[in-house]
């Protein structure tokens, strides 16, 4: 006996049509929401990739799982508590073993003894950063950061906040110092850091973070008397494990205690142990914040899978395997930004139109190329960052990032350069490119 067969509706020119009016179709946030040109460059590079050209793709905030693999007691965690049955909703803010895990890494890692209720676990760091924004900022509200910095300007958006970037400079290692960001605090609601920095690599001094400290509980003392909503400060640490050399990663509350009432902590696993598409991140902060950050994640169903989060809550129980990981993985990274920081340095001793900034933290250099004014082979005028991106992808297979993706407006030819997804061979074959390519510019 045949069943019957169910007609099929073709809905492509109904699914594809905008309609008379395609402008009022979206609410004025999403209309106003700007796309990724991080995204945007990736797209070209894979172009070119297909097309067979070899590529030494430094765009990328995300490790290679062939260069950087997570760590085994990970992988094995995650297997294990799969075929345990752990496949169930997890509660909204996390699991309590978790979120004890993480409390007692703080207190072994950074000297900082949270209550469990100040730890919310999420499906990354991203959620975490988006409901502290949510949670803190009504629509108007000016939220104060530094750029170049990694989405702040699209989360302010998303959050019907105002913006104030600070521009910072080279000489401060694109950090903000807290003369500078002093004087933009009154009236504010938020302000954003970030170190290590995404995307420069760089990290705030001790110094320049406790100055901004004292003038967050400076701010929020003379609010106090007023009356009037406190100031926040969102902190983005979630590369704080990976530094290099003598570079020491600092934290608002340990410089000063009373920076744990109005600050939250953003970090987990994505950057630490080479982990971002396990999707596990975790917000530290004052306990009434971090419960309306969980009601809000817990609408939005942000919450981390539950056999990810058994998996990670015995991996930060295990200090001999983050120990190992860490040595092993921080080496390799610092290998290859030391690798591409002395090839651009040689470069510029050769007088070439180049320079790097030493890298401190994180999987990123930063570096300028700017060779403005000079023509290519084919007679175009490099005038702009994205000219000089183009020549460096076109000419030279070098994939990079101009500062403007991260809300720095200046065509000065600084780049952000990734080094989480090659290895040093790819290094070493783009650098004779790079410098062919820069010397044929006249």
């Amino acid at each position: 006996m045949s069943e019957s067969v169910k007609s099929i509706h073709d809905l492509a020119s109904f699914a594809k049509s905008p309609g008379p009016h395609p402008g009022v179709r979206f609410s004025a946030m999403a209309s106003g929401l700007v796309g990724s040109e991080i995204l945007r460059i990736a797209g070209e590079i894979r172009g070119l990739q297909a097309e067979g050209v070899p590529v030494c793709d430094l765009t990328v905030g995300d490790f290679s799982p062939k260069q950087f693999p997570i760590p085994t007691r990970l992988r094995d965690a995650i297997q294990a508590a799969l075929d345990r049955g752990e496949t169930n909703y997890p509660p909204t803010n996390g699991l309590p073993q978790l979120r004890e895990a993480v409390r007692a890494l703080y207190a072994d890692e950074l000297g900082l003894a949270y209550p469990l209720e100040s730890v919310l676990i999420a499906s990354g760091s991203r959620p975490v950063i988006y409901s502290a924004y949510r949670a803190l900022c009504d629509p108007g509200d000016r939220v104060i950061y530094p750029v170049p910095s990694w989405n702040n300007n699209h989360y302010s958006h998303l959050a019907g906040a105002a913006g104030v970037p600070l521009a910072c400079r080279a000489e401060d290692r694109f950090m903000p110092t807290g003369a500078r960001l002093r004087p933009l605090l009154p009236g504010a609601r938020l302000v954003c850091l970030n170190s290590p920095l995404n995307p420069t690599g760089t990290m705030i001094a001790r110094d320049q973070l406790l100055a901004i400290c004292e003038a967050v509980l400076a701010e929020n003392e003379a609010r106090g008397r007023r009356g009037d909503r406190p100031l926040y400060l969102l902190y983005d640490q979630v590369y704080r494990t990976l530094t290099f050399g003598d570079a020491v990663h600092v934290t608002p509350p340990e410089l000063i205690p009373a920076m744990a009432s109005c600050s939250v902590l953003v970090d987990g696993i994505s950057k630490a142990f080479a982990a971002t598409g396990v999707r596990v991140g975790w917000g530290v902060g004052p306990v009434d914040v971090i419960g309306r950050m969980a009601a809000i994640l817990g609408h939005a169903g942000a919450w981390a899978p539950r056999a990810e989060q058994a998996a990670v809550t015995e991996l930060l129980g295990d200090s001999r395997a983050r120990a190992d990981h860490r040595a092993t993985f921080v080496k390799q990274l610092k290998l290859r930004l030391d690798r591409l920081h002395a090839g651009f340095q040689r470069l510029k001793a050769e007088g070439l139109p180049v320079d790097s900034i030493p890298p401190m933290g994180a999987i990123y250099l930063t570096a300028r190329v700017h060779p403005f004014g000079r023509l290519t082979g084919a007679g175009h005028s490099l005038a702009s960052n994205d000219d000089v991106r183009r020549f460096l992808l076109e000419t030279a297979g070098i994939g990079v990032v101009p500062f403007q993706a991260f809300g720095r407006p200046e065509d000065d030819g600084w780049f952000r350069l990734s080094v989480g997804a090659v290895s040093l061979t790819d290094i070493d074959a783009a650098l004779p490119r790079l410098a062919a390519g820069l010397r044929a510019l006249r």
